[in-house]
């Protein structure tokens, strides 16, 4: 698979989930946050949860299923980038980490794992 088409599937996911999340009452608060070499796909927001989401789209499961692929190294650079947003913004409330994966196709089909990244 072609890197542009990586990125068009990831960016394509990215607006699916930010959809799918805003439908279930949260508030996209912002997209791609980066601090050095860290980012997070989503940061949403609702009542007095502040939920950094990482977004794991595929345009199919063949080498597994989208969520599976969110590693330690991963996990370790959401953590850093959320600390950092968090002390920026004052945060005082709740924080959790989340996944949402998507599978692009015929049947697009969207997951979202609360609470999965630890």
């Amino acid at each position: 698979m072609a890197n542009q088409s990586k990125i068009t599937i990831g960016k394509q996911g990215e607006e699916l989930a930010a959809a799918f999340l805003e439908k279930k009452g949260f508030t996209v608060v912002a997209r791609n946050y980066r601090h050095k070499k860290a980012e997070v796909d989503l940061i949403v927001k609702k009542d007095n949860w502040l939920v950094f989401v990482e977004v794991k789209a595929r345009s199919s499961s063949a080498y597994g299923e989208p969520e599976a692929f969110v590693d330690g190294k991963k996990a370790r650079m959401i953590f850093s980038a959320a600390e950092e947003f968090i002390f920026a913004n004052n945060w005082h409330g709740h924080v959790r980490f989340d996944v949402v994966s998507v599978k692009l196709g015929r049947d697009t089909e969207i997951a979202h794992f609360e609470d999965a990244i630890n």
